[in-house]
């Protein structure tokens, strides 16, 4: 234990995700280590993110205006929805430069043991954006684990009677993995690969 300010950085630190004390530690003692300016430029960034960052009305991506950029671009086909569990999932889809449509994150993914259902995702925003009629296709594209399959599985189960083409990414992604970790061919393949899924 260390005294008063050092020991509250080192416990903010390890509140982070992946941050255990260890690391939080030696961050802690970066930080103290570093030029003045530099760590101010690090609070800088951190508070412009928490007052300019929010997440899209449509479809829940991180965005600095109403609508994400995805969203606002015209030539992205509306016909299309992508789901993903986060919106660091969009940016490893969108480093394949094999999608084209649009995207809706869920904000998670089901985990009866953390306590999270259904309701706690952004499930029903899903479903009014395809009361319209214009989307014909949506691409389940949930982290290939157990939470990411049971997800998968029940979207698949609201979606199929509705009458539209879903289809989950194909192989080529580890079980009990991360989007965020897939390298950009891996990703592609499954990708190009993607199947059916019937009721």
């Amino acid at each position: 234990m260390y005294e008063g300010a050092v020991q509250d950085l080192i416990d903010e630190l390890g509140r982070l995700p992946g941050v255990g004390p260890k690391s939080a530690q030696r961050i802690a003692f970066h930080l103290l280590a570093e030029d003045p300016e530099d760590v101010k430029r690090l609070v800088t960034a951190i508070t412009e993110v928490k007052a300019r960052v929010q997440f899209c009305t449509v479809c829940g991506n991180v965005a600095q205006q109403e609508l994400c950029q995805v969203c606002r671009d015209p030539r992205r086909s509306p016909t299309v929805i992508c789901v993903v569990e986060e919106p660091k999932d969009v940016v490893a889809i969108e480093r394949t430069r094999e999608f084209r449509g649009k995207y809706h994150v869920l904000g998670g993914a089901i985990n009866p043991i953390a306590g999270v259902g259904p309701d706690d995702l952004r499930i029903a925003q899903l479903l009014s954006r395809l009361a319209d009629g214009q989307v014909t296709e949506v691409i389940l594209a949930t982290d290939p684990n157990v939470e990411g399959e049971a997800t998968s599985t029940y979207l698949a189960r609201l979606l199929v009677p509705m009458g539209l083409t879903v289809t989950r990414l194909a192989s080529g992604l580890p079980v009990g993995g991360d989007l965020e970790y897939a390298d950009e061919v891996t990703l592609g393949r499954a990708f190009e690969g993607r199947r059916r899924i019937s009721a």
